[in-house]
């Protein structure tokens, strides 16, 4: 994630940028919110939980309650696993962020079965391009692996 807010984010621009998932379950962990270290960047962390680093409780799984186009840059990180319809989870992604947004989506690969309460996928690029791109209608920049993890990186078309 941090590789992406280096080379994605611009530092000048006023960014409202929502973390779905954000909930620390890793009490003491680390979170998103540490790499937002922009005074002209607003934070949101959202979550179907409160607790420790969610600022907003969505409504439920597939609709937050949010309105439409408001977020700038929407970044998911250790979540999508967790998400059962992956489907109508990335459709609510791409319709809170505005056109033009940005969406970072990162997702586990190659690692351990860790419930919270479920532990459903493992994507690889090939299915992050059509989750975002092909069904989700989003411009791809770059999907690619790390050790252990998928990274998609994701534009929401101007209407």
């Amino acid at each position: 994630m941090k590789l992406f807010i280096d080379e994605y984010l611009n530092k000048e621009s006023h960014l409202k940028i929502l973390d779905v998932g954000s909930c620390n379950v890793d009490k003491g962990g680390t979170t998103y919110k540490l790499l937002i270290d922009n005074e002209n960047w607003k934070y949101v962390g959202g979550d179907i939980v409160s607790g420790m680093n969610v600022d907003v409780v969505f409504d439920s799984l597939y609709d937050w309650g949010i309105i439409s186009d408001t977020y700038d840059v929407v970044i998911s990180g250790q979540c999508i696993e967790h998400v059962q319809d992956v489907q109508l989870w990335a459709k609510e992604c791409i319709r809170v962020l505005k056109p033009g947004g940005l969406m970072c989506i990162i997702g586990p690969w190659r690692w351990n079965e860790h419930r919270f309460p479920y532990d459903c996928w493992r994507i690889l690029p090939d299915g992050m391009n059509w989750l975002l791109g092909t069904f989700g209608k989003m411009e791809i920049i770059k999907t690619f692996l790390s050790a252990t993890d998928t990274i998609g990186i994701a534009r929401k078309p101007i209407k």
